[in-house]
């Protein structure tokens, strides 16, 4: 009851993996066998006394991604909800430091951290990403790695001219000089979700108030109990 393998899309449509790739893939999963842990997602769900799920920010950089996590992470801890926090920067210090920004290895960033996310997910924790994730096709594979109802897209927006005049970081005034190269929003294309589970406009409304409307979002999905 607790697996979450059964994909909700094709795995290799969403990688765009040839014939030969996909062939060569089948044999070497035949003799590698899945193998489920002692407690159930239910089992882990009722001790922890919340549901597991994802929880995808994405956005322009310095949209708030993280800002926004981080306080609705303290928000959880609060009310005893077990969490994971997954930051783009921290895993390219890491687990994909040997990726770079092109769309192939963008692609490939998200796969592997959308599998870290399925095994928080599957251990009754709510897990936090925060990834600028511009392509709506590599979303959609995040999105694949959970059932449906326990993934939630949470587009982080905020305007581009307000984003280049907060610039903490000088990313944005260094890429407009050319000095960064595929810089989402400026030298790279971004894809504005079709339809994510809610849009919070950084731009507008607090970080305390979008916390707010995070909380009651996964009330309302039942994911965390009432306050």
């Amino acid at each position: 009851a607790g697996m979450i393998r059964g994909r909700s899309r094709d795995i290799d449509d969403l990688l765009d993996v040839s014939g030969g790739e996909q062939e060569m893939r089948r044999q070497r999963l035949e003799n590698v066998v899945w193998e489920a842990g002692a407690l159930s997602l239910e089992e882990r769900e009722k001790l922890n006394g919340n549901r597991g799920a994802v929880l995808w920010f994405t956005g322009l950089s310095g949209s708030g991604k993280s800002t926004i996590a981080k306080r609705l992470e303290r928000a959880l801890y609060e009310r005893d909800v077990h969490t994971m926090f997954l930051d783009g920067d921290n895993l390219r210090h890491g687990l994909n430091a040997d990726l770079g920004f092109s769309p192939e290895d963008r692609a490939e960033n998200i796969r592997r951290v959308s599998e870290v996310a399925s095994i928080g997910y599957s251990h009754a924790g709510v897990v936090l990403c925060c990834f600028i994730s511009p392509y709506i096709r590599d979303r959609d594979y995040a999105r694949s790695v959970v059932p449906e109802g326990r993934f939630f897209e949470i587009y982080t927006k905020c305007d581009i001219e307000v984003l280049k005049r907060r610039d903490p970081k000088g990313l944005y005034a260094r890429a407009l000089r050319g000095e960064i190269k595929e810089f989402t929003g400026i030298s790279a294309p971004y894809e504005e979700p079709e339809e994510p589970e809610i849009v919070v406009e950084t731009d507008l409304d607090s970080p305390d108030v979008i916390v707010e409307k995070l909380l009651k979002m996964l009330e309302d999905a039942g994911i965390i109990p009432a306050a």
